[in-house]
């Protein structure tokens, strides 16, 4: 693999670390997190533009570098071979798939339970209200007390009798009150699609993992980096990445990626082929 680095990489690393800088000097280190951060539609917070701001936001220092550097080292390769337009369209779908899929996942889980909510007879308002109370405490974890409280508040500036709460509607508004407030930023699900695409390019290309510094061809390496998201998606369990990581994400630009690659090496011959 050559060194040095490519026009558009060099790019999307300038503008990530100028944001990155922005979020740490502007507004006291929040005010970029709640304009560009991604939020589920149903949070008050979700604008449409941070469906692409978000894919420049980062969650701290680390995060920015373990992404820049994946970046630097895959995407230079991947921009080599295919060429700016392409390992741009990879990129950003890959960004888009990742919301996509994160977003069918967070409907399917809370589905069941807004089914739930709605039974209730409650007007939008009051369950907009609800489903945007902060019930995290003090030691950053979502609490039950919390949510009760705030609840019986509403219920009493509403003259709602709160004897229409039971224990499986109590349950499902605090499984969406997790669901609902949580943001996603980074480049990650980009970078997913970007990795899946250079493993299909080069599959037999040796890579390593800092805590496994053991040589293994990309076509193993790669796929087995898909599988760990995907088991920690599922158990919740992390492996080498933060408990809060958007595996989903990680699985949806993978696999967006993965599709788009498929599609161009199956049509490489026809119309739908890109010039560089």
């Amino acid at each position: 693999m050559r060194l040095g680095i490519t026009d558009a990489v060099k790019h999307l690393l300038i503008i990530n670390v100028l944001i990155f800088i922005g979020t740490l000097s502007i507004g006291g280190g929040q005010l970029f997190y709640e304009l560009f951060s991604l939020y589920y539609p149903q949070n008050s917070a979700f604008q449409p533009w941070q469906i692409i701001t978000h894919m420049f936001m980062h969650g701290g220092g680390m995060h920015l570098f373990f992404n820049m550097f994946a970046l630097w080292m895959f995407g230079t390769a991947v921009e080599r071979q295919l060429g700016t337009k392409r390992f741009l369209f990879v990129y950003f779908s890959a960004g888009l798939g990742a919301v996509v899929l994160t977003f069918l996942v967070y409907y399917f889980q809370i589905f069941q339970e807004l089914s739930v909510i709605n039974s209730l007879g409650l007007s939008k308002d009051v369950i907009e209200q609800i489903l945007n109370a902060d019930i995290v405490n003090s030691e950053q974890y979502f609490d039950r007390q919390i949510l009760a409280e705030k609840m019986s508040l509403i219920f009493t500036e509403n003259n709602i009798d709160a004897s229409v709460i039971n224990g499986e509607a109590f349950n499902s508004f605090y499984i969406v009150n997790t669901k609902v407030p949580m943001a996603m930023v980074g480049a990650s699900g980009c970078i997913m699609g970007i990795l899946a695409a250079f493993g299909m390019m080069n599959p037999n290309a040796e890579l390593m993992m800092i805590f496994l510094p053991i040589p293994i061809k990309a076509k193993y390496f790669i796929p087995g980096i898909i599988l760990l998201d995907v088991i920690s998606a599922f158990t919740g369990q992390s492996f080498f990445s933060p408990s809060n990581t958007a595996f989903v994400a990680h699985i949806g630009g993978a696999i967006t990626g993965f599709i788009i690659m498929w599609f161009w090496k199956k049509n490489s011959m026809n119309k739908y082929r890109w010039d560089k």
